[in-house]
Parts: structure tokens; C-alpha cells; sequence
């Protein structure tokens, strides 16, 4: 058994917890406006398949008109420009303060700070056997896809960099995705796009 899966457990709950007490303000400040900003709850909950599959309930600040999920299209990312999304979620999305909630599902084991991003169910049954690699460990609140384009890639783009993770994870992996991530929240996605590599590392999953 591999010892840095425990390792980055204890450490996932230990800053987990430090995080949440010391957001603790922020949090319940983004609550009160989400509630000021529009109609609908201060929480978007939706179950995602987890670590080998198994499904959980993440926590998300709602920034989108309530109901807006209806009209989701599955494999269809939310662009910046979407009109559901409110005017507070989009200072929310662009600096992924609506993903600090998922701070309690780390917490409680459900997810890690680094890992694949928690899928849609639904993607279960596109998925090709070298994708569900993606699933040997706790989805992350940012990942090596997160870091190299995103809402940029395709879901195979994706899934290419979520199985490399998978494959190489380590403390210097996980402290160098966390390093870039501050840097995309500071300056934008959309400057760290990287699809040079990612046919090479789709065929090197698929063997």
C-alpha cells in the first residue's frame, strides 16, 4: 500500500478544517449576498460520482437563476458569458469562491484539495476504460486539468490529464497544482490553456 494516499488524507482534513474556521466569515458573507442577489437557496448540491465511482452530494454557492440546471445541456461546459449566471455568481466563478464549500466535502472524506474534478453522473456511461482510472482516487477541489485549461478542454481532454495525475501523483505534483491554481485564480483560465500535449497523452492512457 502506497503510504502518500494516507499522508494526503490527513492532510486534506487538517487543512480542510483550518480553512473552513478561518473562512468562516467569508463564507457566511457570500451566503448573505447570494440571498440579497437573487431568488433561489445560498447552496447548489448536486451528486457526483467520487473515488471508484461511488456517489457523494457537493457543495457548491449557487451562482446561477434558479432552475437553471434544467436547461443544461449534458458534455456542455457553462461559459462566462451564459445569461443564467447571476451578477454576483460571476464574481464568484471567476474567482472560484463558489467552489469553498466543497471545503466540508473534504473534510468529510468525500474529496480531496487535489484531485480529477468530480464528474457528472451521466458521463459514467460515455467514459472509454482508459478514462476510469480517473475514479482510483478522491476527485479534487483543482486538478491537473483545472491547471491547463479547463472549461477549455473537451471531457477526453480532460480525462487525459486526470489519469496522468493518477499515474503520478505526488506532494511536489499536488504543492505544484495548488501553486498554478492561486495563479489562475489571480489572472484568468483562459491564459493557461495547454493542448499541446494532449493527443500524446491520450494515446499513452489508451494502451
Amino acid at each position: 500500500m502506497k503510504v502518500y494516499p494516507i499522508i494526503k488524507r490527513i492532510i486534506d482534513f487538517t487543512l480542510s478544517l483550518i480553512a473552513l474556521i478561518i473562512l468562516l466569515p467569508l463564507l457566511l458573507l457570500v451566503a448573505l449576498l447570494i440571498k440579497l442577489d437573487s431568488k433561489g437557496p445560498v447552496f447548489y448540491t448536486q451528486f457526483r460520482p467520487g473515488k471508484n465511482q461511488k456517489l457523494f452530494r457537493v457543495y457548491k454557492f449557487r451562482t446561477m437563476v434558479q432552475g437553471a440546471d434544467k436547461y443544461q445541456k449534458v458534455g456542455v461546459e457553462v461559459k462566462k458569458d451564459d445569461s443564467r449566471i447571476t451578477t454576483l455568481g460571476r464574481f464568484l466563478r471567476r474567482f472560484k469562491i463558489d467552489e469553498l464549500p466543497q471545503l466540508i466535502n473534504i473534510l468529510k472524506g468525500d474529496m480531496s484539495i487535489v484531485g480529477p474534478r468530480p464528474s457528472l453522473p451521466e458521463y459514467l456511461q460515455q467514459y472509454e476504460e482508459w478514462e476510469l482510472e480517473r475514479f482510483l482516487v478522491r476527485p479534487g477541489l483543482t486538478g491537473l486539468a483545472q491547471v491547463n485549461g479547463n472549461i477549455y478542454l473537451e471531457r477526453e481532454e480532460k480525462s487525459a490529464y486526470d489519469v496522468k495525475y493518477v499515474k503520478e501523483m505526488s506532494f511536489f505534483l499536488d504543492i505544484k497544482i495548488i501553486v498554478k491554481t492561486i495563479a489562475i485564480v489571480l489572472f484568468g483560465e483562459e491564459k493557461f490553456i495547454n493542448k499541446s500535449n494532449v493527443k500524446l497523452l491520450k494515446r499513452s492512457n489508451a494502451k
